[in-house]
């Protein structure tokens, strides 16, 4: 087993104490010396019969008498002591008994810490090394097997568009400069996650057939000064020594956050160095012509302006969700290796899958293909993408509900039936697509599936009727078990709720008292002094509550056969709700 550094300086150093100790101990070990009292040696130096006395800064005086034996006895301590053997004949040798000794140990002492500073100054230094030395370990992806082009990228055309202008100015930037065109240094790609921007990126290197060097944002924030710095500028260098290539910082945020003020002093901080090197090396002062530098981030808002001019990042590419069509051909792209059943629609997996990324809806397919290898099924089937659907946005359903008591199952069932009921009764348009009482793996006593209509922008009456359902479960405990029995199963419903007022009124201006200011602005500038925004959304919020309440009252024969259905059956599908509205 291999000892640590430290380990082995420890062990030298309690070597050394134990080993001064032992030429100590061995040196003193023949020395007997016969105690006797002070007022007997008194008497002898008065009859002069001491030859010897040794004088020291211990407790204890060792002399020797004239037939040459050895004695000890109490030190007084006293001024004139020395001065009394002398008039008595008596030698008196001045030593410091423990002086050797201690000033070995001193300078043993000092030349461990000297030697431990040198060591872990030398470690330091190494570990530097070594970290720079990972620099060398860029994932480049130059192989023509196995390369990643724009086929494999399903939906985002509007992105893919921007992205393949691109690959021209890499395979052919003479051109550009020969109109004076100036090339785009870099390209951020901003969306929610999981859309597919590192892809994107993997697909603009593919098409162009040039090196792809991939790092992480948080690999250039590092504890080592000047190390961020130093890693950018490597990084440029071994793009460059390859001419035309792809750079892809991910998580961009992590190392380009907005700098402070002035007064701050903030521009000797690491992360300002590694930010400032790489606003150098993408402001053109040498020359990387053919080297395109491509981010990716969630957080847009959160950059620095120094990075978001033109001659950084020129170009800013929105990859966001994806729409129904978008949906439904990375939904083909992801089945093409797997062995679909022909019943398989995946035109309504795509229209019950609003707000599934890129990556969920992959996830989605594999979970599916999970489920059918576990079954030992032939094919994947729609019962297969179903269950995997659920599994995905509420996770597993629990095996084992006999711990589940009648009444917590009947209060699960009144919350869930208030979901569904609000949903379907505030739009037409709203698919309640499963309501279950069945608890998941994830912590939930069950749910309520809503599905709103694919639409590019939400209206405040979306928004409004949203809150409403949210607040549709806590509305139907209170009016089935009355306001004492409410329980916290609507914990998660409130924390929406809220988030979804906060937005309306403080974001987006839908409100005629707080009027059209946003108030995501005022925060950021600390100009806010007053709780009007708290006080409007806890009105807002009672008000619609009261509301949900009224309406929850007016069709409460509804909510008592949905409920009692989902205590008999645990769930409910679409069809089956429908069929108990329709009574």
């Amino acid at each position: 087993m291999k000892i640590n550094g430290k380990i082995k300086l420890v062990l030298v150093l309690i070597m050394s104490i134990g080993l001064v100790s032992s030429i100590y101990f061995y040196t003193n070990r023949d020395k007997e010396y016969k105690e006797i009292s002070y007022k007997l040696f008194l008497e002898h130096v008065g009859k002069g019969l001491v030859d010897e006395i040794e004088i020291s800064d211990s407790d204890k005086l060792i002399g020797k008498l004239n037939n040459g034996t050895k004695f000890t006895t109490d030190n007084p301590r006293t001024e004139n002591f020395k001065e009394y053997l002398l008039l008595n004949n008596v030698k008196v040798v001045e030593k410091d008994s423990n002086g050797v000794f201690n000033q070995g140990i001193s300078f043993l002492l000092m030349m461990a810490g000297v030697g431990g500073v040198a060591f872990l100054i030398k470690n330091s230094t190494k570990q530097a090394e070594k970290e720079m030395a990972t620099m060398s370990n860029l994932d480049t992806d130059n192989l023509p097997t196995d390369k990643v082009t724009f086929d494999d990228v399903a939906g985002n055309e509007e992105a893919k568009e921007s992205l393949k202008e691109l690959v021209d100015f890499i395979q052919d930037p003479e051109k550009y400069i020969r109109y004076g065109a100036r090339l785009p240094r870099g390209v951020l790609l901003y969306g929610p996650p999981g859309t597919g921007k590192t892809l994107l990126a993997k697909a603009l290197a593919g098409e162009a057939k040039v090196p792809f060097y991939a790092v992480s944002g948080s690999d250039f924030i590092q504890v080592y000064a000047g190390l961020g710095a130093s890693r950018i500028r490597e990084l440029f260098k071994r793009a460059k020594e390859n001419g035309k290539s792809v750079i892809f910082i991910d998580e961009i945020d992590s190392l380009g956050k907005k700098r402070k003020g002035g007064n701050s002093h903030s521009g000797s901080e690491e992360g300002d160095r590694t930010l400032n090197a790489l606003l150098t090396e993408m402001s053109g002062f040498k020359g990387n012509e053919g080297t395109i530098v491509l981010a990716a981030t969630n957080r847009i808002d959160t950059l620095d302006e120094a990075l978001l001019r033109p001659g950084r990042f020129d170009r800013q590419i929105e990859v966001g969700l994806p729409d129904v069509k978008a949906r439904l051909d990375i939904l083909k792209l992801h089945s093409r290796n797997k062995p679909i059943s022909k019943e398989v629609d995946l035109r309504k997996v795509a229209l019950e899958t609003v707000y599934f990324s890129g990556a969920k809806l992959e996830n989605l397919m594999n979970e599916s293909a999970m489920i059918a290898a576990r079954n030992r099924d032939r094919r994947i089937t729609m019962e297969h993408i179903n269950k995997a659907y659920f599994t995905v946005l509420v996770g597993e359903e629990k095996k084992d509900r006999s711990s589940i008591s009648l009444e917590d199952k009947k209060i699960t069932a009144y919350h869930e039936a208030g979901h569904a009921l609000v949903a379907k009764k505030l739009s037409n348009l709203n698919r309640v697509t499963k309501v279950s009482i069945i608890p998941s793996t994830r912590g939930m006593g069950g749910f309520s599936l809503n599905i709103p209509p694919d639409r590019m922008y939400q209206t405040k009456k979306d928004i409004v009727s949203n809150i409403m359902v949210a607040l549709g479960g806590r509305a139907a405990e209170e009016i089935v078990f009355g306001k004492d029995n409410i329980t916290t199963g609507a914990s998660s419903d409130l924390q929406k709720a809220t988030e979804m007022t906060l937005a309306m009124i403080g974001s987006y201006g839908m409100d005629d008292h707080l009027g059209l200011l946003n108030y995501d602005v005022i925060l950021s500038s600390n100009l806010n002094t007053d709780i009007s925004l708290m006080e409007r959304a806890k009105e807002m919020l009672e008000n619609l509550y009261t509301d949900t309440i009224e309406l929850l009252k007016e069709y409460k024969g509804y909510l008592d056969l949905i409920a009692n259905e989902l205590i008999v059956k645990e769930s409910l599908n679409e069809q089956e709700l429908d069929e108990i509205l329709a009574k």
